[in-house]
């Protein structure tokens, strides 16, 4: 019994489930004929002599050919005019990919020969793709369809007495902020002086205005010959700075003068950030900062396409593309130092690199002698250019990205490679020389000479303290050219610096000679430092052993600290590190750079004099002045002077060096 219910439960779920699987056969059957029939009259709608003509139309539209379009026409509008709407506005509109898809006809009820086609018009524009459904009338006339044309053939919402227009949405260019939030360059407002034609009198002096202006009289005669200008017509002549309000008023007592705001690049830091952020001409960044970082700061502009009346007012809006402002960028800089740095060297031709030397980010950037930016902003006149490009002291320059002799401030770098190779120990006597040392008689007249002998030990600290040129021409010559130039290449020698900017490679030469290599020992010969790599090797000492990676933008971690990066991992020794630490505060203490001296505070540092000579015997070569140092609270300064000769060399950068360490703490 049991067993009979069984097989027949069984069977009835078998018909059920044929039954389902009927009935979803029935349906899916029907759908595609649904389907089939509406492509079907879809097919047809398209195949039918006025819809051949809808799109014979689009077709000419497509290929710009306004003249064939006007013959499948109906309209009272002559030619001309008919050519002229339909190509100031599609054109206008930069309309592209002009397509219609015919969904529906149907013949008027009240004339046979008129058939009304229901389509999809899609296009795309400066605003982006458009798409609408339109209704086109199609009249019979002999044997021909043609459309009874007005505007709404264009737009649906057109009429003929009524005008497309197209406004560009401006966008704003991100802002460059230090590490505290000060902006360094950012958008703001400046002045635009012009003249208003009608508005001049026998008073208007151009020549008063063309020397307040610092333009000539021919550039403003020829701004008001302008095709465009009338006697209402505004005409710019110049922008000047908000902060230059004695100008404006002085200007506006001209009669047809007229002052208006004017929206621009803003330098707040001028001179002493100019050469960081460069600047920017056509909302385009040209050089510095504003340059690399050019595609993240300059946003997108935004475009409105849209319907106004004969009296200018706005109907309806039939596309709009929205604007895409420019990022911020937040860099690691403190304005306050890189303040600070600049005053102390902005008449000197030197680059000034300041580094956390436990994290790498950069607190300052300078190079000297500088130039304003806003006067890019406000548009340089030729005769500010031509002073530009001839001083003879290059103010656009960027020093430090370049790459300079050294001098003594390498010594330190010899004294890592030769303790870390055991070429030599730190308490290893060199043996006395005197002031003028050669290795032998091969040398013939070649001579490595020191300015200043002491008493003690010609060892590593008494050589980095009172700057011994032969301990340390003696030491390279210990250390080997092989040896030497592999362990500047683990330092980063003949690498570029992975920076924003491009950052020339530092380069020791070919060492071609023993007297190359011993002139190589204290930063001569054909030795290069870029001031950017030398913050990342003096790092290493500073910390313990990591040169660090400089860079600029902030990075936070999880704990709102900006991130540590590391260039090269243990690229000194702890060991190694401490011996010339320690020695570098001697330096300070009581060596060559004790006017660094600071009562109560720790400062580690080395000097150099890097010789420009043509000859050995060349007595009137240049020098270049370096002090290379950090404190106890993290930073590092590298200082580097061109032309130092007659400021008294490195001594001279010790001084001011001094003057910044006590104003940043």
């Amino acid at each position: 019994m049991s067993k009979k219910k069984t097989n027949k439960n069984s069977n009835t779920k078998k018909n059920s489930k044929k039954a389902k699987k009927g009935r979803l056969r029935t349906v899916i059957i029907f759908a595609i004929i649904v389907i089939a029939i509406a492509i079907g009259i879809i097919t047809y709608t398209n195949r039918t002599e006025p819809s051949l003509a809808l799109k014979q139309y689009f077709s000419y539209l497509s290929n710009k050919d306004y003249e064939a379009m006007y013959d499948l026409v109906i309209t009272d509008m002559p030619k001309e005019d008919f050519i002229s709407r339909v190509k100031n506005i599609y054109e206008g509109i930069e309309a592209t990919n002009i397509s219609i898809t015919v969904t529906a006809n149907s013949t008027s009820e009240n004339n046979k020969d008129i058939v009304n086609i229901t389509y999809t018009n899609s296009m795309n524009t400066m605003a982006g793709n458009e798409s609408f459904i339109n209704t086109a009338k199609m009249k019979l006339e002999g044997e021909d369809y043609k459309i009874i044309w007005d505007s709404s053939i264009i737009f649906p919402d057109l009429k003929d007495n009524q005008k497309v227009r197209v406004a560009t949405l401006s966008h704003a260019r991100g802002n460059i902020y230090d590490r505290n939030g000060l902006a360094i360059a950012k958008e703001g407002t400046a002045y635009q002086v012009g003249l208003v034609p009608g508005k001049m009198n026998d008073t208007t002096d151009l020549n008063k205005i063309a020397e307040l202006l610092g333009i000539s009289t021919n550039t403003i005669q020829n701004a008001l010959n302008a095709s465009y200008v009338t006697d209402d017509t505004f005409v710019p002549l110049r922008n000047i700075s908000r902060e230059n309000q004695s100008l404006k008023n002085e200007i506006l007592t001209i009669k047809g003068i007229m002052v208006s705001d004017y929206n621009t690049r803003v330098y707040p830091y001028k001179e002493a950030t100019s050469i960081l952020t460069g600047y920017v001409q056509d909302n385009q960044g040209k050089t510095g900062l504003e340059y690399a970082y050019n595609d993240k700061l300059t946003g997108e502009d935004g475009v409105e396409i849209y319907i106004v009346n004969e009296d200018g007012s706005k109907v309806k809006t039939i596309q709009k593309k929205d604007v895409k402002n420019g990022e911020d960028i937040k860099l690691t800089i403190d304005v306050n130092i890189q303040n600070k740095i600049y005053e102390q060297f902005k008449d000197d031709q030197g680059a000034f690199v300041s580094i956390n030397y436990n994290t790498g980010e950069i607190l300052a950037l300078v190079s000297t002698p500088s130039y304003d930016a806003n006067a890019f902003s406000l548009g340089v006149t030729d005769e500010e250019w031509q002073r530009l490009q001839n001083d003879e002291k290059n103010p656009m320059y960027n020093r430090y990205l370049g790459t300079y002799a050294p001098g003594s401030s390498f010594k330190p770098i010899v004294g890592a490679i030769g303790l870390m190779t055991n070429s030599f120990t730190a308490t290893e006597d060199f043996g006395r020389s005197g002031t003028k040392w050669q290795k032998d008689e091969s040398w013939k007249d070649l001579y490595v000479t020191t300015l200043e002998t002491y008493s003690g030990d010609a060892n590593l600290e008494n050589a980095l303290v009172y700057s011994d040129n032969i301990y340390f021409a003696k030491a390279a010559l210990k250390i080997g050219k092989s040896t030497l130039q592999s362990e500047l290449n683990k330092l980063g020698f003949n690498e570029k610096l992975n920076f924003v900017q491009d950052v020339v490679a530092s380069t020791y030469g070919s060492m071609d000679s023993e007297a190359a290599i011993a002139n190589s020992g204290y930063g001569q010969s054909e030795i290069l430092v870029n001031p950017l790599h030398m913050a990342s090797i003096y790092s290493a000492i500073a910390n313990g052993g990591n040169m660090m990676l400089p860079y600029i933008t902030q990075e936070l971690n999880q704990s709102g600290n900006n991130v540590s990066k590391i260039y090269k991992q243990n690229a000194i020794s702890q060991r190694v590190a401490e011996i010339l630490k320690q020695d570098l505060v001697q330096v300070v203490e009581k060596g060559t750079a004790k006017e660094c001296k600071i009562e109560g505070r720790i400062i580690a540092g080395k000097t150099g004099t890097a010789e420009i000579k043509e000859s050995q015997d060349d007595n009137n070569g240049n020098e270049i002045g370096w002090f290379n140092s950090f404190d106890e609270d993290g930073h590092l300064i590298i200082s580097m002077v061109q032309n130092a000769k007659d400021l008294g060399g490195s001594h001279y950068v010790v001084k001011k060096v001094r003057n910044i360490y006590e104003a940043i703490n």
